[in-house]
């Protein structure tokens, strides 16, 4: 009587470090399983990789750096000087205020994809 055929009869080879082994073996005991083929085909069929893109961040980050520049800016006239003109300062504190929505609803996008 001969063996029956597996359901999976293709080897897939992988070779990782010993600090990947430990990794993997941790993320096994996470989940419960102590199954090292079953879990690396779980995750490599259904398992997902984020690819965020953060163009819209590093915009946020473009824009403050200019706005803080701008404060910088302003507080080294005001120490040469000894002023600065109330139109600088409203425009830094427009500048600055209108960062705050686009940051704050980058921010929530942001916590949103770590929950997952």
């Amino acid at each position: 009587m001969s063996k029956p055929k597996r359901a999976r009869d293709i080897p897939v080879y992988v070779y990782i470090s010993p600090a990947e082994q430990e990794q993997l073996q941790a993320r096994m005991a996470d989940a419960g399983t102590n199954n090292m083929s079953a879990f690396i085909r779980k995750m490599a069929l259904n398992g997902y990789v984020l690819h965020v893109d953060l163009s819209p961040v590093k915009e946020l980050v473009s824009l403050q750096l200019r706005c803080a520049n701008n404060l910088n800016q302003a507080a080294v006239t005001a120490n040469t000087y000894g002023g600065v003109h109330p139109e600088d300062i409203a425009a830094l504190q427009k500048d600055c205020a209108a960062l705050w929505g686009p940051l704050s609803d980058l921010l929530k996008q942001l916590a949103e994809i770590v929950k997952m």
